[in-house]
């Protein structure tokens, strides 16, 4: 797995193994893409933490270096860290390039992040707008995991302007979505949010014998059989992403953490 997918699942200690390794090598023969990617993955691991400075120091060579590559996603990310550890010129000046990143794509993607992005740094009634912007913007994309972090700021906003109800709204879906996700560190921001407007959270629990569905079955099979996400990807026409993406949701269906316990489990479920 990727340094970013190690940091959505909040693993830590493999998070910050890969990251490092792509930082370390990349930077000695001067491969910028790879190093950004590291330093990404770094700094979502700290904002699911909730370690906002460890985020900005993460960030912090995309906004000094100005390398080529995967900029305008992590700038997002070094907004929010910038915001949160009261960096507000930093932050305003990230924004402004964020912006016209923004509007020289025009891609509800990037106009949704730097809506996002720009409610961050709002006060009064502009900073819902731009919350609503960010997700009328995201919902027109297939990056659901954007969306499900915009709510969860929108929510963390309202629950903060003492509109609970409406924190909710917002919570709920985005506590969902992490939580299939296996994002475990967002979901415990969001659950905590969640709480906090007086909401009861009960534990999820994960039905083993959930069904699992065909494409999951067809995925988990493979697996089970020993194939590499790749050479999955290439027998059902997919990507390889997209075979991470069922195999994570297969795990959580099932109770498992590995491939390896993939046989039995499914072996399990067919019996029971």
């Amino acid at each position: 797995m990727s340094a970013e997918v190690h940091a959505w699942a909040g693993d830590e200690e493999q998070t910050k193994t890969y990251a490092n390794l792509l930082i370390e090598l990349n930077s000695a023969v001067g491969i910028a893409v790879p190093v950004i990617q590291g330093y990404h993955a770094l700094a979502i691991l700290h904002l699911g933490a909730g370690r906002y400075r460890e985020a900005l120091e993460a960030t912090k060579y995309v906004h000094t270096q100005s390398p080529f590559g995967w900029t305008s996603q992590s700038l997002p990310l070094a907004i929010e860290a910038a915001a949160r550890s009261n960096e507000h010129e930093l932050a305003k000046s990230l924004l402004l390039r964020l912006d016209v990143r923004a509007q020289a794509s025009g891609s509800p993607w990037a106009l949704g992040l730097a809506a996002q992005s720009r409610a961050l740094l709002s006060v009064g009634p502009e900073t819902e707008h731009m919350y609503q912007s960010a997700l009328a913007h995201l919902s027109q994309t297939l990056v659901t995991r954007d969306l499900a972090y915009a709510r969860l700021l929108y929510g963390e906003w309202l629950r903060r302007d003492n509109r609970r109800v409406d924190a909710r709204e917002q919570l709920r879906p985005a506590h969902e979505f992490f939580l299939m996700m296996g994002a475990k560190e967002f979901a415990k921001r969001t659950e905590a949010e969640l709480l906090a407007t007086g909401e009861r959270v009960r534990p999820r629990t994960v039905d083993r014998t959930a069904d699992l569905t065909p494409q999951e079955r067809r995925v988990a099979s493979l697996a089970a059989d020993g194939l590499t996400n790749s050479e999955i990807a290439a027998t059902l026409f997919l990507s390889s992403a997209t075979i991470d993406y069922h195999l994570r949701k297969v795990y959580r269906k099932l109770n498992i953490e590995s491939r390896r316990q993939l046989g039995k489990a499914l072996r399990t479920q067919t019996s029971g």
